[in-house]
C-alpha cells in the first residue's frame, strides 16, 4: 500500500445548533506531517475525550474509497483530508487490515487500534448529518493507529505490514459487530473480538452490549 497524502487542519469556528463551536475536521495535504504517541504534531485535536490519545493517535483513509463518495457527493470541494484523515492510503481495504496489525509508514512504526466512528462534525464538513449513517453503513470506516515508534511521514511512502495479528478481527469485522449484527454467523468472531488483548476494552464492551 503506498500513502498519497499527509493532513494537517488548524481549529476552525463553525455554528452548529446555534452556537459557535470549534473543530479540527478540516485537514487539508500538506508535505509532510510528524507523528507521536498521542497525536499529529501541529494537527487540531479540540475535544480530546473522542479525538486524539494513545489508541487514536493518528487516523487514516482510504484512497480507493474516495470515489465512492464523490458519486454520492458530486458538488463538494473535494481534496484529501476530507474525512479529517491524517493519512491518505492507496490499496487500504478495512476487509484485509486487522485490529493489531503492524506497520511501518514513512520511518514510524502503528499499530491498528479502532475503526472511525463518525461524530456530527463530519455532518458539518459533508454538509448534511445523513452522511453519518451512510458512513457506518458504507464499512468503508477507516481506521486509527496507535503509535510505536514515533516519526515521519509523507507522500509517496509506504505502508507496509510488519507484523499481522494471526487470530485478530478485521476492521470490518468489528464495524459489523459495533454497528450491524452480533448474532448467528457473527457469533465466531464475536467471541474471537473479545478474546483478543488487542481491541479495546471501549470496543469490547460495545460489543458485548
Amino acid at each position: 500500500m503506498k500513502i498519497v497524502s499527509v493532513n494537517r487542519g488548524e481549529a476552525v469556528p463553525v455554528q452548529w445548533r446555534g452556537k459557535t463551536i470549534q473543530t479540527g475536521i478540516y485537514k487539508y495535504p500538506v508535505a509532510s506531517i510528524s507523528v507521536g504517541e498521542t497525536d499529529v504534531l501541529h494537527d487540531a485535536v479540540v475535544d480530546r475525550r473522542y479525538h486524539g490519545g494513545v489508541d487514536k493517535a493518528c487516523y487514516l483513509y482510504g484512497e480507493d474509497h474516495y470515489a465512492y463518495w464523490k458519486e454520492k457527493y458530486p458538488v463538494l470541494d473535494w481534496k484529501y483530508g476530507m474525512f479529517g484523515e491524517n493519512v491518505t492510503v492507496q490499496g487500504f481495504d478495512e476487509s484485509e487490515i486487522r485490529i493489531g496489525d503492524i506497520y511501518q509508514m514513512g520511518t514510524s512504526l502503528v499499530q491498528i487500534t479502532r475503526p472511525r466512528q463518525p461524530c456530527f462534525k463530519l455532518g458539518i464538513r459533508f454538509g448534511t448529518q445523513k452522511v453519518l449513517k451512510e458512513f457506518i453503513q458504507s464499512l468503508r470506516t477507516g481506521v486509527y493507529v496507535r503509535v510505536l515508534e514515533n516519526g515521519g511521514v509523507k507522500a509517496g511512502d509506504e505502508f507496509t505490514l510488519v507484523k499481522r495479528n494471526e487470530e485478530g478481527v478485521s476492521i470490518k469485522e468489528l464495524v459489523q459487530l459495533l454497528f450491524h449484527n452480533k448474532e448467528g454467523a457473527f457469533d465466531a468472531i464475536l467471541a474471537k473480538a473479545i478474546a483478543d488483548p488487542l481491541v479495546t476494552e471501549a470496543d469490547k464492551a460495545e460489543i458485548a452490549k
